[in-house]
C-alpha cells in the first residue's frame, strides 16, 4: 500500500510539471499571437487613418486570449497544489517520513533543503508568469491604460512571484497540519481564493490614500490616464453623499432630491430650465481613485504583504514537523 500511495504522490509531482509547462508554451503562443495581432491592426488603421476604435477591437475577437487571461490569475497557485500540499502530507500519509528523519538527516535539515527548493521552483514560476504576462500584454495596456485595474494588475510586476510563494507555503502549511494530501490540495485552493480576494477588495485600495476630486456636477471632470478610479458619486448640498437613484433621476440625482420643474423635461433639457439648473448648481459630484503613478509602490506593498504571510506560514509549518512525535 506504501508504495502504491508513493507511486501516486509520484505521478502528482509529473502530473503538475507537466501542466506549468503546458501553461507556459500556451503564454509564449498567446504572446506571438497578440504581438501579431497588435501589430497587423496598427498597421491596417494606420493606412486608414483611423485607430480610434484599435482599443476596443484589438484581442477580443478570440475568445482563447480572454480565458487564458482568465486562467493567469490562477496560476500562481499550481505549484502549491501540486507540489506544495503533497510535500510534507505525502511523508506522513506513506510513511518514509519515519525513515527520512530517523536517519541521519534531520528533520529540520530535510525540511530546510525540501522547502527552500520548493520556494525556489515557486517564485522561478512566479517569475516566468509576470515576464510571459508582461511581455504579451504589453500593448494591450499601452492601448486600455488599464493595468492599474483589478484583474490586470494581479497578473504582471513582481506580485506573480509573490502570489507563487504565498501559493506554495500555504499548500506546505497545509499538508503539515492536516496530514492528508487530498484534503490539503483542498485547503490550499480554498485558502488561496479567500485571501487573495479579501485582500483585493478591502486591502488594497487603501495601501496609500486615494485622491478624492469634487467637481461642479454642471461641469464635468475626467481622472487621470490611467489611474485606477476607486468611487464616484454625487454630493449634496450639504456635502453628504447623494444614494444611486433607483428610478427618475437628473445627472445621477434622485428627482426627491430636486424641484419639480427637474421632473418634466428629458434629462439632458433639464438644465437648460432656469429653477432646475439653480437646484443642480448646488451639488457636486466626486471622483475617488489612485493615480498611475502609485502603480509599483502597489505592487512592492502587496507583494512584501504576500511575502510576509508565505514566511509566517513556513514558520508554523516548521513548528508542525519539528515538534510533532518529537
Amino acid at each position: 500500500m506504501t508504495w502504491l500511495v508513493w507511486r501516486q504522490h509520484r505521478a502528482q509531482f509529473y502530473a503538475g510539471a507537466a501542466l506549468l509547462a503546458a501553461l507556459a508554451v500556451l503564454l509564449v503562443i498567446t504572446g506571438l499571437q497578440m504581438a501579431s495581432q497588435y501589430h497587423s491592426a496598427l498597421v491596417t488603421c494606420a493606412a486608414n487613418h483611423n485607430c480610434a476604435n484599435l482599443s476596443s477591437t484589438l484581442f477580443l475577437g478570440s475568445h482563447a486570449v480572454g480565458f487564458l487571461v482568465i486562467m493567469t490569475l490562477g496560476a500562481p497557485i499550481l505549484v502549491g497544489l501540486f507540489w506544495g500540499a503533497p510535500l510534507v502530507a505525502a511523508e506522513l500519509e506513506t510513511g518514509t517520513s519515519n525513515f527520512a528523519w530517523a536517519q541521519s538527516v534531520t528533520r529540520k535539515h530535510w525540511l530546510a533543503v525540501k522547502t527552500g527548493w520548493m520556494l525556489l521552483a515557486a517564485a522561478v514560476w512566479g517569475g516566468v508568469i509576470s515576464a510571459l504576462v508582461t511581455w504579451w500584454s504589453g500593448p494591450n495596456n499601452a492601448l486600455q491604460l488599464d493595468q492599474f485595474k483589478p484583474g490586470r494588475f494581479d497578473i504582471t510586476g513582481i506580485v506573480p512571484v509573490a502570489y507563487a510563494l504565498f501559493g506554495m507555503a500555504l499548500g506546505i502549511a497545509a499538508g503539515a497540519a492536516i496530514r492528508r494530501t487530498l484534503p490539503a490540495v483542498a485547503v490550499t485552493l480554498g485558502g488561496f481564493i479567500a485571501v487573495r480576494t479579501l485582500i483585493a477588495l478591502l486591502a488594497r485600495p487603501h495601501y496609500i490614500s486615494a485622491i478624492t476630486v469634487t467637481y461642479k456636477l454642471l461641469g464635468s471632470y475626467t481622472p487621470p490616464t490611467s489611474a485606477w478610479q476607486i468611487a464616484q458619486g454625487v454630493l449634496g448640498p450639504n456635502g453628504q453623499a447623494i444614494p444611486a437613484p433607483n428610478g427618475a433621476a437628473v445627472d445621477n440625482i434622485p428627482l426627491s432630491y430636486l424641484p419639480a420643474s427637474c421632473a418634466g423635461p428629458a434629462q439632458g433639457a433639464a438644465r437648460v430650465v432656469p429653477s432646475c439648473s439653480q437646484a443642480l448648481a448646488r451639488f457636486h459630484g466626486f471622483v475617488t481613485y489612485q493615480p498611475a503613478s502609485r502603480f509599483w509602490a502597489f505592487q512592492g506593498i502587496e507583494a512584501g504583504i504576500f511575502v510576509v504571510l508565505a514566511a509566517a506560514l513556513i514558520a508554523v509549518t516548521a513548528v508542525l514537523v519539528l515538534r510533532r512525535d518529537a
